[in-house]
């Protein structure tokens, strides 16, 4: 019996109070292995496909930067966000996605090295984010202290916006389910129409979530140089 409608993205399976759930988190390493075959698959060209556009977008987005590979950290975080996202959709797996200790252990150590580093090598282009260009004095003070409470709540925005991205899919998914003993054989097949369509929502907004979390990710990191 579920006593909170909560619990279902509680950890569950555990051996020696070690909870096997957040193994779920490498299960995208089990499709790493067929990028190595001598002859690409056209799953392999895809995803290559979107990797070099990635890399061509972030590369725009981080400006003209001397820091060469940079973009490569952002496209490994691209693609574990969308490998646990889509796991996530199967049967039985948990979404490690849906918890704050994974988001918040993503966005905390990014945010936190991009603020130390431009504020040791470049303070005088950090003090100058905090006026943006063209205010007025009088109105110079609340600005500071509006963009630096902008700056430190960004990794919780990060974090928290995909947390409830996923839980919310999820929870409907969930909340259409129990309705179906209760239904009749018409009506139980129209709620598995809605939840097909529901699932396909929930694939795009597993894709979109991961994307916009990177790209952030990314506007931040220019923001420093």
């Amino acid at each position: 019996m579920m006593t909170n409608l909560f619990s279902v993205f509680d950890p569950s399976s555990n051996i020696f109070n070690f909870s096997l759930n957040w193994m779920s988190t490498i299960l995208g390493l089990l499709i790493i292995p067929s990028t190595y075959w001598l002859i690409p698959s056209r799953w392999n060209i895809m995803w290559n496909f979107i990797l070099i556009n990635l890399h061509k977008e972030f590369k725009m987005l981080l400006g003209n930067s001397n820091y060469l590979g940079s973009t490569f950290i952002f496209i490994s975080l691209f693609s574990l966000i969308l490998f646990n996202n889509f796991m996530g959709l199967f049967p039985y797996i948990f979404t490690s996605t849906s918890h704050l200790t994974l988001t918040l252990s993503m966005a905390m150590p990014l945010w936190l090295c991009f603020m130390l580093y431009g504020w040791i090598n470049n303070t005088q282009h950090m003090f100058s984010h905090l006026v943006p260009h063209g205010t007025p004095n009088i109105l110079m003070p609340f600005m500071v202290c509006i963009e630096t409470i902008s700056n430190i709540i960004r990794p919780s925005t990060l974090a928290v916006r995909l947390t409830a991205n996923m839980i919310a899919g999820h929870l409907l998914l969930t909340l259409m389910s129990n309705m179906g003993p209760q239904l009749s054989f018409i009506f139980i097949t129209l709620l598995l129409i809605s939840q097909i369509l529901l699932l396909i929502l929930e694939s795009a907004v597993a894709l979109i979530q991961s994307y916009v979390f990177t790209v952030l990710s990314t506007l931040y990191s220019s923001e420093i140089t």
